[in-house]
């Protein structure tokens, strides 16, 4: 037990030296982004991709959570303003690709119009553009590319819309601090773990459909650092058909992306619930911006 303290509290105050090499030495991970010409650069990505999920990363990550949350508790004000940036960010990024559903129908209607009326096999958004031009199949295919987003990028937006359906066996009957309890200890116990658990398999799922050789959870950094030798860019280009769609390394960036957008709402969450709790039920929903029907169409919110 004395062990597992003292490695705790080790890393939480090696995060700070960890946090401030990183700032004061930016080529040593993120050279690579000007190209992979030198085996300095080779070895930056690498080091990008093996801190990326390691567990130097979590406890920064979990240390500034804990600094911003004690300055939250010194100064409530900050908490909110935590509160409403975390929670704008998951509203504007969901409002924003919700529009992947609209189109989503329109290509399927056109894909349906321009297959089965017209008979034709290839569909070009600019006519003789080449990388715009693509089978018909690759275009069906990639109707789940629309989907993979709504489900990845809308996640957190409707968490906060409240959209998201509940089962419900004493939450309704009790009072409304013991609700806030319970969404405290809901944001820490499930959301957070649960995010960090998908961000930490799906970083090195993603990394090894864009680059070569082959990296895992499990390669040390000094593996690594060999493996870099010989690293090269390697994108995902296979589709599951001749002429379909062929860039499924998208979905992996977007699993990486959907757990970081929900451990910052599971963030947004706590500090909501902490501050009604503390507040009282005259805070409940205070700065938070959810969709409107509109004037008149309240009978109709919350049934869609």
């Amino acid at each position: 037990m004395l062990d597992a303290l003292v490695w705790f509290f080790s890393n939480i105050g090696q995060a700070f030296v960890n946090v401030g090499y990183a700032l004061s030495h930016p080529g040593q991970w993120l050279s690579w982004m000007g190209g992979l010409e030198t085996t300095e650069d080779k070895q930056a990505l690498m080091r990008f991709i093996y801190y990326g999920g390691s567990t130097e990363f979590f406890f920064v990550a979990f240390t500034v959570f804990l600094i911003v949350t004690a300055v939250g508790l010194w100064r409530n004000s900050f908490m909110w303003g935590c509160v409403r940036v975390l929670e704008g960010f998951a509203n504007t990024v969901g409002r924003f690709f919700a529009w992947a559903g609209l189109l989503m129908v329109i290509q399927q209607i056109v894909i349906v119009f321009m297959q089965r009326i017209f008979t034709v096999a290839e569909i070009s958004l600019i006519w003789n553009v080449d990388f715009l031009t693509k089978d018909v199949s690759w275009w069906a295919e990639e109707l789940k590319l629309y989907n993979a987003m709504i489900v990845c990028l809308c996640a957190t937006y409707t968490f906060v819309q409240g959209g998201h359906v509940r089962v419900d066996l004493v939450y309704s009957a009790i009072s409304f601090r013991a609700k806030r309890v319970i969404d405290m200890f809901g944001s820490l116990v499930f959301m957070m773990p649960v995010a960090v658990l998908t961000w930490m398999y799906g970083w090195y799922f993603m990394w090894r459909h864009l680059v070569t050789p082959k990296v895992a959870a499990s390669n040390a950094l000094e593996l690594l650092m060999k493996k870099a030798r010989i690293l090269k860019w390697n994108v995902e280009t296979i589709g599951f058909s001749p002429n379909g769609f062929n860039a499924y390394f998208l979905f992996k960036v977007l699993l990486v992306a959907f757990a970081a957008m929900v451990f910052l709402q599971a963030i947004a969450f706590f500090y909501r619930s902490y501050l009604e709790w503390k507040e009282g039920p005259a805070s409940e929903g205070k700065y938070l911006d959810r969709d409107t029907l509109g004037e008149g169409e309240e009978a109709y919110e919350g049934t869609h």
